[in-house]
């Protein structure tokens, strides 16, 4: 049995941390998403519409997170923030397959980063850590990289990186596309009330997917007193 975690010291780092996780079965290409993204990207525009973006407790959080590990929070920025930028700019975002459409949406509405990674391309137990600078990460492009030594990523056994400086930029190699059937999607917060908004975020993911898919997704809420989820 496979399983995902964080690692003890990321998570001693980060005590505040909660993971919403779901293991998914039986995705297929030719769902419709466009009700729950519409209603939960309409959920986001109003949310923007509220106050700067930069004042949002979840990417206030994030941002102190990435200038602990040494990064320049408005160079480097969380995926959910990166994704309300673009939506604040120009009104929508990309579509790019029913799985990721639906996860980028929830992520947007509730400012909380969401991956979505393909579990036929992870070589079993899956942990977020801080790497060692050997491992491979596959960009969107086909090609290959090293995480700097000290960063933190979501490490397979394999010794393959499925994300940059954390929740920054996902693999090329692991992302959702039209030929994934299993999927396991993990969200990460760190601001006052976390436990809560996470716990609400899977929920809104676990009835869209079970509305859209006709599959019902297992789910964790993931913590130091409960670090992992069996796949």
């Amino acid at each position: 049995m496979t399983s995902f975690q964080h690692a003890k010291d990321l998570r001693a780092d980060f005590p505040d941390l909660v993971a919403g996780v779901l293991a998914v079965t039986g995705v297929t290409p030719d769902a419709d998403v466009t009700e729950p993204v519409a209603v939960h990207t309409t959920a986001a525009l109003a949310r923007l519409g509220t106050g700067p973006l930069a004042e949002f407790p979840e990417i206030q959080a994030w941002r102190r997170t990435f200038s602990r590990m040494g990064l320049k929070p408005t160079q480097y920025r969380c995926a959910s923030e990166a994704l309300l930028r673009r939506l604040s700019k120009e009104g929508s975002v990309a579509r790019i397959n029913a799985l990721v459409d639906l996860c980028n949406a929830v992520s947007m509405a509730y400012a909380i980063p969401v991956a979505a990674l393909d579990l036929d391309r992870v070589d079993g137990d899956l942990e977020v850590r801080y790497v060692d600078g050997t491992e491979n990460y596959e960009t969107f492009a086909g090609g290959t990289e090293h995480p700097d030594a000290g960063e933190v990523s979501f490490v397979d056994d394999a010794g393959r990186s499925h994300a940059r400086r954390w929740t920054n930029r996902q693999s090329g190699y692991s992302a959702v596309r039209e030929n994934t059937a299993n999927v396991l999607i993990v969200a990460e917060a760190l601001h006052p009330g976390a436990h809560a908004d996470v716990e609400r975020l899977v929920a809104a993911l676990s009835t869209a997917i079970a509305a859209t898919w006709g599959a019902t997704p297992r789910t964790a809420l993931l913590s130091t007193a409960s670090p992992c989820f069996y796949l």
